[in-house]
């Protein structure tokens, strides 16, 4: 019975059906599913291979949006149920964000839904988000990653702005800064001193796990 909702929810991710996400997810918590369980073996599987189909080239960036806006959907309804678990631990808290200048949502999406999917703590602060505004997330939250995402080659240079920001203030011993995007590679990461790079949402994740040390 569970593998068959997780079935269902992965296709409808895979093909783009919001709605159909929304009403599965509401199913699956009233049928007493682990809402984590639904995430990790429903939504997440449906997205890779999204993902997937986009990367061989079945699917093109319209396709991969609304597959993401299908696990949003869902993921709405099951995050309150997934937080509201007693037993559940935190990873780690991550503010994420698109840097300033920069109005790319998707990859940044991707990433916080993956994030939360995995146990972390997610602060979202959107796009277009200028150095301060990840400072003061970070001072608030007590965050210990920073994740910053930049699809342009114009504005990946907010991302070493973000790192010398984060040292001004003195949280640069505090939080693991993680840095993506399209223009983005491993060489200019290291380049502006940030802890990390990753390609993609899996590849994320496994990078903040292998960051703060946290168990897999």
């Amino acid at each position: 019975m569970s593998q068959e909702m997780f079935d269902k929810l992965a296709q409808a991710v895979i093909d783009g059906e919001s709605e159909d996400a929304e009403a599965l997810a509401k199913q699956a918590l009233e049928q007493k599913l682990d809402p984590l369980a639904c995430i990790t073996n429903g939504l997440t599987v449906g997205i890779q291979k999204t993902g997937e189909l986009f990367a061989s080239g079945e699917y093109y960036l319209p396709e991969l949006i609304i597959g993401a806006d299908a696990m949003k959907a869902a993921m709405q309804i099951l995050e309150p149920a997934l937080l509201s678990g007693q037993e559940r631990e935190v990873t780690g808290t991550i503010v994420i964000g698109t840097v300033e200048g920069d109005l790319h949502e998707i990859g940044k999406t991707l990433v916080g839904t993956m994030m939360t999917a995995n146990g972390f703590r997610v602060i979202d602060l959107g796009t277009d988000i200028p150095s301060a505004d990840f400072i003061d997330a970070v001072k608030e939250s007590g965050a210990n990653l920073v994740g910053a995402s930049a699809l342009l080659t114009t504005t990946m240079l907010q991302q070493e702005k973000l790192i010398s920001s984060l040292k001004d203030a003195g949280l640069r011993e505090q939080v693991k800064v993680m840095v993506g995007g399209a223009p983005v590679t491993a060489s200019y990461a290291k380049q502006i001193g940030a802890d990390g790079y990753a390609e993609d949402a899996i590849s994320a994740v496994d990078l903040a796990m292998r960051l703060i040390d946290a168990p897999a």
